[in-house]
Order: structure tokens, then sequence, then C-alpha cells
């Protein structure tokens, strides 16, 4: 077998089946159709192929084909532990599908979404998965129309156009506040934001509406809106609410994620304030880290993983099935009490 000269051009199609001796349909059948080919011809041109270096043109077969070998998942912050976890039940269905995931991150901002969404529709990903800045802009419409599947990944659309996978959050809200009152607190504050992001509002209206249910006075619930939810705008949030006079400051928040709950954690801890006895923290998303933390975080869990996985099944079913119908999945959030709110 003559083998390829490094730095020489690559081995092409016609150069298996030369250096194998078949034709050039057999070395396409061994490509795309390898149980038309038998045992030993199929070992022979794979030799050729090892020998030479061959490696497959896959955007000549996407161009053909149409479409890529390729998922595409867009989320909100990379920085974020939630949204990793959401890419690895991607990735575990994508890799059953014989797929390869590619990631993006928006930032937050919702012109690198759009950027990131023309490429990817122009590189024909099978379907594309995306964490919206704004779950209804017209420019998911606008891929789905041309054709490519789109689901909407930890929001809701107020349409059912597509498929999505998120969490209640109204209940999650709910959840924390009401483990707030069993505590015993009265003065509590809702640290997150900024407050165009769904989740933001949907975990505020229902933490306002446990808080109401309770007959707790609206004033005594303070949002303290932060720009990001970092663990960085989380000690900021700490700072203003310890500059609060005594009779006003709350002695428990309940944080939008888990990053901003460490953050207030972190700030409370280096300015000697006692949590749970003086402050009580719940976080939201319980990523690894909040039962990790100096004070173990009582925090609202999402299945981070199965979130991704059950999203990347939808999108690969629009894909495939012509019988396919948009589905909107909505699971279930639990609340895990740890030291941060149990003294």
């Amino acid at each position: 077998m003559a083998h390829r000269e490094p730095g020489s051009r690559s081995a092409s199609v016609k150069d298996v089946a030369a250096a194998a001796g078949v034709s050039l349909g057999t070395v396409s059948n061994v490509l795309n159709r390898p149980d038309r080919v038998s045992p030993e011809t199929r070992e022979k041109v794979q030799r050729a192929m090892l020998d030479l270096g061959f490696v497959r043109n896959e955007s000549a077969r996407q161009l053909r084909a149409g479409t890529s070998r390729t998922l595409a998942y867009v989320m909100l912050d990379a920085a974020n532990p939630f949204f990793t976890d959401v890419s690895a039940g991607i990735d575990e269905a994508a890799e059953a599908a014989g797929l390869s995931l590619v990631l993006c991150n928006s930032r937050n901002s919702a012109e690198r979404e759009a950027s990131h969404l023309t490429l990817l529709e122009q590189q024909r990903v099978q379907g594309l998965l995306v964490t919206p800045i704004d779950p209804d802009s017209p420019t998911l419409d606008e891929v789905a129309q041309r054709g490519t599947p789109v689901v909407v990944v930890d929001r809701t659309r107020s349409d059912q156009s597509f498929c999505s996978v998120a969490v209640d959050d109204v209940l999650g809200g709910k959840l924390a506040i009401e483990h707030l009152l069993d505590r015993g607190h009265t003065r509590v504050a809702y640290v997150g934001g900024p407050a165009h992001l769904g989740q933001v509002r949907d975990r505020l209206q229902g933490a306002r509406e446990a808080w109401a249910a309770a007959g707790r006075p609206a004033e005594s619930l303070t949002w303290v809106e932060t720009s990001a939810m970092t663990v960085a705008e989380g000690r900021e949030a700490g700072a203003r609410l310890a500059g609060l006079p005594v009779r006003r400051r709350p002695t428990a928040a309940f944080c939008v994620n888990d990053l901003l709950a460490l953050g207030l954690l972190q700030h409370a801890i280096s300015s000697g304030v006692r949590v749970p006895e003086e402050l009580g923290i719940v976080g939201y998303d319980d990523i690894e880290f909040a039962a990790a933390a100096a004070v173990p975080l009582t925090s609202v869990r999402q299945p981070r993983q199965l979130l991704g996985r059950t999203a990347a099944e939808l999108v690969l079913d629009e894909a495939s099935n012509p019988d396919h119908t948009h589905r909107q999945v909505l699971f279930t959030p639990e609340l895990v009490a740890r030291s941060s709110t149990l003294g």
C-alpha cells in the first residue's frame, strides 16, 4: 500500500479507490452504506483509508445532503454551571444519536444570540436549542420558518409554536418563600435581575404570591435587583442589604440563582454575619457548588441534565419525524434544605 507523504495534498476518494483496487462506488458505499459491502472488501477499503490518512470531507457531504451531523445549543451564560449542566444533557442525547454538539454563548446579549443563530443556520445544523434573551423573539420564528428545527430551553413562549423545555419557576419561587416563612422570617429580600429575564420575573411572581398568601405586607418582601446573576453581584447585593437600617433589614434572602446566593454568603461571612442565625439564604438551581459551600446552601433544585436531554430529544424528533407535534414540557422543581436556612 502506498503511503501519503507528509505535507502532500489530502487523500481523495479516488486515491482510496485506486489504492484498494475498487470502484469509486464501492468506497462511497463503505462510507455511507457499509452493509452493502462484503466484510473483506470493506476491510480492504478501510485499510487503504488508514494507510493514506484519508479524512472524509464532511463539508462536501453536508452540502449534498443539505444538513450536518451536528446539533447546536446557544446558552445564556457559559460562566453559570447551570447551563453547562444543561449542555451535558444535550450532549448525552446527541452522542446517542451519533451527532456532535456545538456550544455557543450569547453572554446575555440579544445581538450575540442573533449572530450565533445566523451562523449556525448557515452551517445547516440538524437542530437548534436556545436559551433566548426573549423567547418570543421574531428571529426564532424566522429561523424555524426557513426549515431549521428550534427548541426553546429553560424558557416558555406565549404560544405553542415551538417545542420548549422549562421548569415551573413560579412554583419554585413559592417553594423558596414558603420555606423561609416556615423558618419564621418576616422580612425577606428577593435578590436577582435583570428584570427583563423571564426566570427573574417568574420566580419573583411566585415569591410574591406565597408572601401574599401568608398575609404578609408587600413592603416586607424587598426586591434587590442586580445587573447580572453572578457571584460578584451577589456580594454587592450583600453590601446593599447590610447598609439598610436594622429595623428594615431582611433576616433572609431568596436569590434568583446559586451564584448570587454564593456571593451573598461570601459577603456575610467576610462581614461577620452569621448564616443562618442572622441571615438565612436560599439559592436556585442547586448546582454542585451549592452543597459544597462553606455553609451549604438551601436551594431550589432544577433537573438540569434531564432538561437538556429532553430538549435534544424533542429537536431530534422534529428533525426526523414527519408526524412531529410541538410539546411544551414543564418540570417540577423541589426545595433542598441545607445549613444556610436550618439553624
